[in-house]
């Protein structure tokens, strides 16, 4: 690996998408969160997640180890009280 582009240029697939990415479910909900989320409060962002986490556990569409990657990429750009923040909600999810 000389760098990372071509690192990832190595990794991409189905017409030039990286398809480890574009297949996961965590990344997708963070795509479209952060999409529809450009200008908005924290609050809103936060109420934002959980909608679309509950509707995703409703329809079937997001697992409890999608939840689990969702926080394990998210938790490291937390502080600690956010980080305990997501966690609980991440658990409240679980239980839909």
């Amino acid at each position: 690996m000389k760098d990372f582009k071509s690192f990832s240029d190595g990794r991409k697939e189905n017409n030039g998408k990286n398809s480890d990415f574009d297949n996961d479910k965590g990344v997708n909900l963070v795509k479209n969160v952060a999409n529809s989320m450009k200008g908005k409060s924290q609050g809103d962002i936060m109420r934002a997640v959980i909608e679309e986490a509950e509707r995703g556990k409703r329809e079937g569409t997001l697992t409890n180890a999608d939840l689990d990657n969702f926080y394990n990429m998210m938790a490291p750009t937390l502080d600690g009280f956010k980080r305990q923040k997501l966690k609980n909600i991440i658990a409240r999810l679980k239980r839909i």
